[in-house]
């Protein structure tokens, strides 16, 4: 069982950057992939950023890359996401999540209760 906390989230203008936090629970966060996923209002959830669970392997979608950078710290039971020139179409709620690496969300099996992201133009 893994319980996650997100934190770091807030308004910022357009162009600004903003560091989110996932800590987690456990004793075996280092065993899990973590992932950055968002959901804006009316829109389906979708991935943002994966990293494996060493830290190796990470992914970005399409619309992020260059922009957010995926980390973790696993001695600190932590994951991270830079993001920064963040943009209007940015905002969302942003969740973390834990499981098997990969870019469907069903993959993960934990989910922390997201944090508000807000990007104004």
């Amino acid at each position: 069982q893994v319980q996650l906390v997100e934190s770091g989230g807030g308004l910022v203008q357009a162009g600004g950057s903003l560091r989110l936090s996932c800590a987690a629970s456990g004793r075996t966060f280092s065993s899990y992939a973590m992932g950055w996923f968002r959901q804006a209002p009316g829109k389906e959830r979708e991935l943002v950023a994966a990293i494996s669970y060493s830290g190796v392997s990470t992914h970005y979608a399409d619309s992020v890359k260059g922009r957010f950078t995926i980390s973790r710290d696993n001695a600190k039971n932590t994951v991270y996401l830079q993001m920064n020139s963040l943009k209007p179409e940015d905002t969302a709620v942003y969740y973390c999540a834990a499981g098997s690496y990969g870019l469907d969300l069903y993959k993960y099996d934990y989910w922390g209760q997201g944090t508000q992201v807000t990007v104004s133009s």
